[in-house]
Parts: structure tokens; sequence; C-alpha cells
């Protein structure tokens, strides 16, 4: 619908005014985003600010305040009743600010225009300081994926060092990680009764700072872990790869322990996560009275392009099993897969079909992996013991419920709306879990059906899929498959097209720079995907980024899990050479390619990658009309 058809007091205030609109005074609670205000159930400060509302508290967002000039922004509401809540917005702050080479972007997606600078390099950080200096006696609490990833010692790659808990620096008094819903509802449960935040010292997925010689809070039901001190990481590096381990290990159990840490006079305490969202909590959050639109205050500014991209999308799940050692979203969401009822997802359907701006096509059914919908453990005391990172990795565990059948029929149910021409899968798809060969609880006749159905439904021109690498010993370490099951999911996916006459590409991604991975792992990848018929368009350098296997290896030098020192390709050098073998088959890469090749003494990639073409185009590079007039001449040289 759009916002000419709405008032204002359908968003969340952000000025004074739309405050008085509201018919309110003051405020309960404010947030505090580096993102635009999108009023949508993808953005977390709007989720936030609903559930918040939906308590029956008064809740504002100050979005993208300005942090440089007499801080009018962060004054404009006064104080708060409860608290300040801040988040740096839907990304952490220095990945959306800086590429992998450390080079400052020039655009940000959740802003209007996609217009940089609208929110400071650790901007969660910088926004508490100013909220503490403001108002000394307000608690503040964090939340989101930039206080998610930091809540301990971690690295930083931006300043090439170790950092302290986002607690410590912020000097903020709470941390939510993860999906705040759960822990969320409790603290406004018991603030409205009364009870100070101070004193909420055992709630489940926050952390707090408590002076160090201070007994912990006590909990009969929880088992404790210590860290080793934050000062003791700055002088071992094996030190903080052990600590790793604990946090990635405790944050993906179904019962973990409470861990704690010392980092100066102080203690930072992580109280063990919530369980994994019900059905009904998670459709809580995605039926609130969302606009579903950006704030009207943006209309004149443009388009923002993250808002665009999801507009007209559906989310159907959170969480994912797939452990990847470079992937932020397990320590963020968790592996455990938490699933919306299809009564949500098609109020959701509904609500975007009847969006004026809607022309009959959604751009995504999915999630953080479009195929896990509804995917959990079949013994759920298995996974009460279980301890391990990924579900998947490095075989796909047994106790592991992997149909694709409740994703089949939600796909069909939404073809069947009316208003509805074509709904995409935009979500990058676990190809690996639709290999019989790698996934031995595959139900063969039902993975076919979602592959068809998938094939000749959802797919928008082409199709995402991520195997990473192709080198194994590179893929151990990322915690992804061997490159033969993508040979084996190509053959199926190639089949299904060929038998509907279809002609959809696969678009794999790949990783270059990634720990564990050499100059010569990156050769034969080109070589392998020139072979497979690719001329690889998404591709990335790797980035570390907080509380990911893959940034532990990349500072430490070691695994976590093993201890043992594993290769990381750390210089500019060494990183722009393997990103170049990515696109062999530009001009100007070409004769650096010979160059390294022959350096390298690897002659057989070089005639792979850049051997007289002429010479050895197959007759299936040759097009059909040129193939039968070479065939007659032949034909007629053999008669003389």
């Amino acid at each position: 619908m759009q916002d000419g058809k709405r008032k204002i007091s359908d968003w969340l205030p952000i000025t004074k005014k739309e405050l008085e609109a509201h018919g309110w005074e003051e405020l309960d609670v404010v947030i505090v985003s580096g993102d635009a205000y999108v009023d949508h159930p993808a953005f977390g400060p709007a989720v936030i600010g609903r559930i918040i509302e939906s308590e029956g508290l008064k809740v504002g967002i100050i979005p993208q305040p300005n942090w440089r000039d007499d801080l009018r922004d962060f004054k404009k509401f006064g104080a708060p009743k409860y608290f300040f809540g801040v988040t740096s917005g839907c990304m952490d702050s220095m990945v959306n600010h800086y590429t992998a080479g450390k080079r400052k972007r020039s655009t940000d997606s959740y802003t209007p225009g996609g217009e940089a600078g609208f929110r400071p390099d650790y901007a969660a950080t910088v926004y508490t300081k100013i909220l503490k200096d403001l108002y000394p006696d307000v608690p503040v609490i964090l939340g989101g994926i930039e206080a998610s990833l930091r809540r301990v010692t971690h690295y930083d790659y931006w300043s090439d060092q170790l950092m302290p808990g986002i607690l410590e620096t912020s000097g903020a008094d709470m941390l939510v990680y993860g999906m705040g819903e759960q822990p969320l509802r409790e603290i406004l449960r018991l603030l409205k009764k009364g009870v100070p935040l101070s004193s909420m010292t055992t709630i489940p997925q926050t952390a707090i700072m408590q002076p160090f010689d201070e007994s912990l809070p006590k909990n009969k039901n929880w088992e404790d872990i210590s860290l080793n001190a934050h000062e003791v990481c700055l002088e071992d590096k094996i030190a903080y790869a052990k600590n790793f381990k604990i946090v990635e290990v405790e944050s993906n159990k179904l019962i973990a322990r409470r861990i704690w840490q010392k980092s100066g006079d102080q203690k930072l305490i992580i109280n063990p996560p919530y369980k994994t969202m019900t059905e009904n909590e998670i459709d809580q959050s995605f039926d609130l009275p969302y606009t579903r639109l950006p704030h009207p205050k943006y209309n004149k500014r443009g388009d923002i392009p993250a808002y665009e991209m999801i507009k007209f999308s559906i989310n159907m799940h959170r969480g994912c099993f797939g452990g990847c050692s470079f992937c932020t979203i397990s320590a963020h969401q968790g592996k455990f897969i938490a699933s919306r009822s299809q009564e949500s997802i098609m109020r959701e359907v509904e609500q975007v079909t009847s969006d004026p701006d809607f022309k009959g096509y959604i751009s995504d059914l999915g999630g953080p992996s479009g195929n896990m919908y509804r995917m959990k453990g079949i013994d759920k005391s298995i996974c009460e013991k279980c301890v391990s990172p990924s579900c998947i990795h490095p075989v796909v565990c047994s106790n592991l419920d992997t149909s694709h059948q409740p994703l089949t029929e939600i796909y069909k149910k939404v073809d069947a709306h009316p208003k509805v021409k074509k709904a995409f899968v935009g979500s990058g798809i676990r190809y690996d879990l639709l290999v019989k060969d790698y996934n031995k609880n595959l139900d063969t006749d039902q993975a076919e059906e979602y592959m068809e159905q998938v094939i000749t439904r959802h797919v928008s021109g082409r199709l995402k899929v991520a195997p990473e690498h192709t080198a194994d010993d590179t893929l151990r370490v990322m915690r992804k498959p061997s490159f033969k099951h993508f040979h084996k999911f190509k053959e199926s996916y190639d089949r299904i097209q060929e038998k509907h006459d279809l002609k959809q590409p696969l678009i794999p991604y790949f990783i270059s720079s990634h720990p564990g991975c050499k100059e010569e792992d990156m050769a034969n990848l080109a070589a392998e995907t020139k072979d497979m018929g690719f001329k690889l368009e998404q591709v990335q350098d790797f980035t570390p980024t907080p509380m990911t296997v893959a940034t532990v290896i990349y500072y430490s030098g070691v695994h976590p899990y093993t201890l043992k020192p594993t290769f990381v390709p750390k210089s500019k050098t060494e990183k722009k050479d393997q990103h170049r073998f990515f696109f062999w088959y530009k001009k100007e890469n070409r004769q650096w390619v010979k160059d390294k090749l022959l350096n390298a003494g690897k002659p057989e990639l070089l005639e792979k990658l850049v051997g007289d073409q002429k010479a050895k185009k197959t007759e299936r590079d040759v097009p059909k009309w040129l193939a039968e007039k070479r065939k007659g001449r032949s034909k007629r040289n053999r008669r003389k």
C-alpha cells in the first residue's frame, strides 16, 4: 500500500512532531539505528520496535542520527523511561563501509539513494558512548549483528587488532545477542513489573559486565565455563583460538553453558541462548502490524536499495545448520531452524500481492539458505547431546530430517495464488542437500519433485548456488563438501533443464584467499570451472569478519578445533593474485596467467587456461552450421 493512503502515525515516531501524532508526550524506549527506518519484518529495528509496541509500551526510533554536530538527533526525544536500544543496523558497520581490500565503499544499501556516510565506523560503540555522555543514568541495551558478533574478545580486520567484547568498549549495560525477540519480551515483562535492568543478570541470550571480584549470578540450571582472559589472548594467539571453539560450540548447543571471561578488572558474562523459537513465536514476529514501507521522510531522497531488493520477498525461516567457516549466520541466528507456519507465510503473500506496485512476481521465497525450511533433528534427545557447529559437515547427520516436501508444498501454494505469476527462489540453495552421494538421508523422489518444481517454476533466469571452491583441502577448512558433489548436482540440474527445454544457467559463487587456499588451488579452480563452461562473475575475496572460524585462522594461523597451523594468504599481492585467477578469460590477464603458471611449473594448467584456443576448439564450441560444413568437406576429402 502506498504511504499516501496511510497516516504518519502508522509508522513508529522518528520526530517529536510524530510523537504528538501518536498522542504521546514521552517514550518508554528509544531505538537508535544505523539504518534508515524501514517498517518491514526484514529490518531488525522495525521488528524490535513493533515487539515493544505490542507489549503496550511507547517506542520511537532515531534512524541514522548525526554524530558529528551538536547531537540534536540524540536529544530530540529526551530520556526514555526504561532504556535506549542501540544497533548498527542490519550489517556490521565495518563490513558495510569497507571492501575486503579495506577500500571505503561509495554506497550504502541501507540509506536512501544508496548514499554513503550516514553512520560512523563501529556505529554501536559510537552511539552508545554519546548516549552515555548525554544520559548517564539511562540504561543502554545493545543488539543487532554488530553487537552479536563482537560480544566477546574478537579480531577486528579493519584495525588489525584483537578487541575486547563490545560491552567493554561501548559502556553499554546489556547486550542481546542473536535474534532478540525472546530475551526482549522477558526484559520488557520484568521492566513493567518494576524490576530494574541492573538486576536482570540471568536472562538467557544476554551478556553483561560485572566487577571481577563479584560471584557469578546464581542459576542452578546452568553450568559455567570460563574463557582465557582478554589480556591473555592479547599475548597468546592460541589462547584466543581456544576461546573461539568454546564460544562457537556453546552458541550452537540446545543445552549450552554460561560463558564468562575476565577483561581488565571486570568479568564478561554471556548467558546461554534461548531454545529455538517455536512456530507460534516466530509467526508473532512476522505478523506484527508493519506498514512494510520506508518512512515517508525518505520519499524525496531516493530508493533504499536493501528495501527494493526484499520489497516483494518472503522470509520463511531463520537459522542455518551449514556452519560454513566464513559465514556469520549461525553465530547470530544459530544452527537450529525456526520455521514459520504455512498460514503466516500465506498471510504475508496476501500482503505482498495487495501492494499496488506488485506486478505478479515474488522475488524470493527463502531464508538464510533457501532450502532448509522445516528441517530439524528427528530425535531431539540426540540434538541435546550434539556439540557440532554443523549438521552437514563433514557428513550429513543421520538424525537430520532433510525432507524437501514442506518446501515443495509451500511453493505450490504460493503458485496457486491468483495474483502470483511467479515466485522465485532468490536465496542460495544448498545443493549438497540434494545430492544422494553426499546426503544419505535424501528421499530421491522428493528431491526430484523439489528440483523439478524449482527449475520449472522458481528460477529467475539463473539459479544461485555456492560451491565456494574446487580444492578439497580448502573446502574442508570452509566446512563445505567436495566439489565432486557439485558436478553431480549439475548433472541433475542439466538433465531436468533438458527435459523441459530450459536454458537457465547455474551461477556458482566462489571465494578466493580463504584460509587453506594456495595459489595453485586457484589455478586449478580456474581450469576446472572453465572446463565446465563457466566464466565466473559471482566471486569475492575473503573478508575476515568477527566470530567466524576462518577469521580466527586468519589472525592466529591455526585452526581453532585442531590448533594445527593452517596456511593463510594475507599480503595484498597474494590476495590480488588469487582473485585474478577468477578472470583468466580477460585479455589483460592472459600474459599474467601464462607467467604465473610457467614460473610455478604447471604447463598442464597453462594449456587448459590459455592454450592455443584456435587449435583446441572442440566441435561443441563451433556453431552448428559450421560444424556441418566442416563434416561435409571432410567426407569429400576422404573420397578423393
